[in-house]
């Protein structure tokens, strides 16, 4: 079973928390960070990607992350952030479209996420997690929280919608693409203890929803820090890290969209109709699993993947792979779309237009929308031990970063 616990959270004062909220670092590139925070002092990017405050200097460079330490001393002294005296934990509810995900704000275990009860379905780039190393390392703190899941457990559940219920929120207010944010402060000890102990007794596992890489980031940070003090109590703050904790009932995965730039061969749709029936279509979005739309010339076609080429393996029959196996790499020698450069990725909230436009304007060659994976598909593929292809998830709406903060000293935090 998991450890989760409650922590000293920094977090924004009340009156300066919509100004300092802000979407995480890492679905922005340093122009658009600067864009969105030049007029505000408050921004919470003036921390996450302090770099917008040294134009000239690379991102990476070690001046940034000293900038982002000094930012954040200075938030702290101006009042803008604070640090409360008790460990507590928070509720933090999303809500766009009508719908809501209600998650859990705590502090998660090092170790567990070593032994396998933290799994994961992705894996990490080495120049990523250094980047997050020397972030959280410069702040001292986990700097933005790490976005988990679990299947839902009824005495959590209860404990959550009660205190939603029976107390008012901490913040309540709406940020980006109309999404509106609360938080609620878990301030009562039997509510935190009844909590945590569920945890520890009824869930076996979380599991990585979004952020592998901050997980693999503040893992190493903890770990260095467990080799600098190793005279250290069990309980040090650096032995944990800063989480949201959803049930994955609540969570909603949308369609992560390919485009390719590639010469089409004489033959392209003959090669398809081995893998595919097809037929056009008024509309490229999929309807059901093991389905795809696709975009060329102006025109959709809606595919069908053929029974005989759907395998059992849980990652080999992913809609994402098999459009991977069968069409990039079998058609077009695409073989690590990380990398490649005639691939490139369209976030499903961006819609079906956004993916017409992208090939209409001769930039690409044709779109490809892909069904949604789903919530089981990801833990199934977890609980396997295996790794699902790169881009297979998008999660939405986004947990703003700068709405709380773990410091990872020696003593508690």
């Amino acid at each position: 079973m998991v450890v989760v616990r409650p922590f000293k959270a920094i977090r924004p004062a009340s009156d300066h928390v919509a100004e300092i909220a802000t979407l995480p670092y890492d679905v922005l590139n340093s122009t658009e960070a600067y864009d969105l925070a030049k007029d505000n002092p408050y921004s919470y990017l003036h921390i996450d990607k302090a770099e917008i405050d040294l134009p000239g200097l690379s991102a990476y460079d070690p001046q940034v992350y000293q900038k982002a330490a000094e930012n954040l001393a200075a938030f702290l002294e101006k009042g803008w952030l604070q640090k409360e005296e008790a460990p507590m934990l928070y509720l933090y509810q999303l809500t766009m479209n009508g719908r809501s995900q209600t998650g859990i704000v705590a502090c998660t275990s090092i170790k567990d996420y070593e032994t396998g009860k933290i799994k994961k379905h992705e894996y990490t780039r080495p120049e990523k997690e250094v980047d997050r190393i020397n972030h959280i390392d410069a702040c001292d703190a986990n700097t933005s929280p790490i976005f988990l899941t679990y299947r839902k457990e009824d005495g959590i559940q209860k404990a959550m919608d009660h205190w939603k219920t029976h107390h008012e929120a901490l913040y309540n207010f709406d940020s980006f693409h109309d999404v509106n944010h609360q938080v609620w402060c878990i301030d009562d000890p039997a509510v935190i203890q009844k909590i945590s102990k569920a945890f520890e007794t009824n869930v076996p596992a979380l599991y990585i929803a979004d952020g592998h890489h901050r997980t693999e980031s503040a893992v190493k940070v903890g770990q260095k820090r467990h080799q600098e003090f190793p005279n250290a109590e069990e309980d040090a703050a650096f032995n944990f890290f800063l989480s949201v904790i959803f049930p994955k009932e609540d969570l909603e995965i949308l369609d992560y969209n390919r485009v390719l730039q590639v010469p089409l061969p004489e033959d392209f749709f003959q090669q398809l109709e081995k893998i595919f029936t097809i037929e056009k279509a008024s509309d490229g979005k999929p309807q059901k699993e093991k389905t795809f739309g696709m975009y060329l010339e102006k025109t959709w076609y809606a595919l069908s993947i053929k029974e005989a080429l759907i395998p059992n393996d849980p990652v080999e029959q992913l809609d994402v792979s098999l459009l991977q196996q069968h069409v990039f790499e079998d058609i077009f020698g695409i073989t690590d779309i990380r990398t490649d450069k005639r691939i490139d990725f369209v976030g499903g909230i961006r819609g079906m237009k956004e993916l017409e436009e992208l090939v209409d304007s001769g930039k690409w060659t044709l779109a490809f929308a892909v069904y949604p994976t789903t919530m089981d598909d990801l833990l199934k593929v977890a609980d396997a031990g295996k790794i699902m292809p790169p881009k297979s998830t998008w999660f939405e709406p986004k947990l703003l970063s700068g709405l709380f903060l773990h410091k990872v000293a020696t003593a508690d935090g």
